[in-house]
């Protein structure tokens, strides 16, 4: 039994949940978002949406709690927003934007460009004695998520010095090292 996907997703002021055949559209004041489900009921009740599954069946249970996320991740996301945060640990590393272009200097011999999908906002954060800040917002989770990963894949943090690029508040598995 699910008792994720048993729980109603509570819909906040603002925001509409629409259900038609197998497609999810929920609107809000930082945008709209749209997702195919099929194998599960959903049913917009009294200010809430309610996941059903149709048997009891594998297939079903496993979609059951994974949809009812999805769909709370996306009320959550044009009410709020979702924001991650990437430092950039090393000698030498810098990030800077311009618009929806994002260049990083992590210590190959060019520059990284990357173009940023234009429902994410960029901000680049370098002050003086600290480790530049690269913050991703939007109102879709998984977007957020997927241009973060990109983002660090160029540098993955080492585990003897911890350089590269880590999410902030990141815990990273440090080796001892050489020892003399």
């Amino acid at each position: 039994m699910s008792r994720i996907g048993n729980s109603p997703v509570n819909i906040p002021e603002g925001v509409t949940v629409e259900v038609k055949d197998s497609l999810v559209t929920i609107k809000g004041k930082l945008g709209e978002l749209t997702q195919e489900f099929s194998g599960i009921d959903i049913k917009v009740e009294d200010g809430s949406v309610v996941l059903e599954r149709p048997s009891d069946d594998n297939k079903h249970k496993s979609k059951h709690g994974l949809y009812r996320a999805l769909i709370n991740n996306m009320v959550e996301g044009v009410t709020n927003g979702w924001t991650k945060e990437l430092e950039l640990v090393g000698v030498g590393y810098r990030a800077s934007n311009q618009g929806q272009k994002l260049d990083l200097a992590l210590g190959f011999s060019h520059n990284i460009v990357l173009d940023i999908a234009p429902e994410v906002k960029i901000e680049t954060i370098s002050e003086k004695g600290k480790n530049p800040i690269v913050k991703l917002t939007s109102h879709d989770k998984q977007l957020v998520g997927q241009v973060a990963a990109k983002i660090r894949s160029f540098r993955k943090p080492e585990p003897y010095k911890g350089k590269g690029v880590k999410f902030v508040g990141e815990q990273l598995r440090r080796k001892a090292g050489k020892s003399a």
